[in-house]
């Protein structure tokens, strides 16, 4: 299972650490996702949930 909103389809992002000699090494930001209980088809289930999602309401915890 991957640390993935299933309300919004937010994931991970991929991009460039830059050091001061502005070296490019690869590396991920991961979204923040935060693991609730919600109603998945009339049933509770724990799934990831982004904060966005929670904050402006698109979903309600059970």
């Amino acid at each position: 299972m991957s640390r993935k909103c299933v309300i919004t389809g937010k994931g991970p992002r991929s991009g460039n650490k830059r050091s001061h000699a502005l070296n490019a090494t690869k590396r991920r930001w991961g979204a923040n996702v935060q693991k609730v209980r919600i109603l998945v088809d009339g049933k509770p289930k724990r799934v990831y949930v982004s904060a966005k999602a929670l904050k402006s309401g698109k979903v309600e915890r059970v």
